[in-house]
């Protein structure tokens, strides 16, 4: 009957309850439990098989940079210029679920690009669907979709992304074709979805990398005026690590 059982449960793809039913009748002490203390067992594991499946699925999807990047392993320090208070509240993910956005900014090496994808997995803990990609490799990705049809389909795709990381801003000159790409892709995201930005340069210069007053008004007018905003100070972590080895 066990047997059978374990079968329905499969069947029903109900895995985690059966693998939870194997190790109980593997444990004596099993025995001992009544009906409901097991049953509530069974459904606990079911549920833990499923989130830690959601959270594979959704890291898997997110593609970053880091995925081993964790809030619980950041180093918040007044001279990184990162408060702790700020941290975890951000961590909570309120403000994704108010559709705001997080503008990190920073010198090369200060921890970026870690500290969003540290955020993407706390995202994804919570079963927000993220996804992480360089500024250049999605206006590239955007111009091969103009070429083979399938340009209003990843525009789409990017508007439905819950938190979408954009590393590396402001590293190579804008065409004028791809400002105007940026900027389908903030008015479909404005107040509706949350948007991260990495970039050594502060806000105050993003004019000048747009190059294009109009195109840059309207750009940073969806994507600052609801933002957080976190500047990493001090020495490359990476110079630091090194040293450290």
């Amino acid at each position: 009957m066990l047997q059978n059982v374990k079968e329905q449960l499969a069947a029903l793809k109900l895995h985690g309850m059966a693998d939870a039913l194997e190790m109980q009748i593997r444990t004596p002490m099993a025995s001992e439990m009544d009906f409901a203390e097991r049953l509530l067992l069974l459904v606990q594991h079911e549920k833990t098989v499923r989130e830690n499946h959601k959270l594979t699925t959704l890291l898997r999807q997110a593609r970053l940079r880091y995925p081993g990047a964790c809030i619980e392993e950041l180093h918040t320090t007044p001279q990184r210029g990162l408060a702790k208070s700020m941290v975890m509240d951000l961590a909570r993910n309120e403000w994704i679920k108010n559709h705001r956005n997080l503008i990190i900014t920073g010198p090369t090496g200060a921890g970026k690009t870690w500290l969003a994808c540290a955020f993407g997995v706390a995202a994804c803990r919570a079963g927000i669907g993220t996804s992480y990609v360089r500024l250049s490799r999605l206006l590239h990705d955007l111009g091969i979709g103009r070429a083979d049809g399938s340009y209003k389909k990843q525009l789409e795709k990017l508007s439905r992304t819950e938190l979408l990381i954009i590393d590396d801003w402001g590293m190579s000159p804008l065409t004028d074709i791809a400002k105007r790409d940026i900027l389908e892709i903030m008015e479909d995201r404005h107040n509706v979805r949350s948007t991260i930005i990495s970039t050594q340069y502060p806000v105050s210069e993003w004019h000048r990398l747009i190059d294009d007053p109009t195109l840059a008004d309207a750009i940073c007018d969806r994507l600052v005026h609801n933002a957080y905003q976190i500047t990493l100070k001090g020495e490359s972590m990476r110079k630091l690590m090194a040293n450290m080895r």
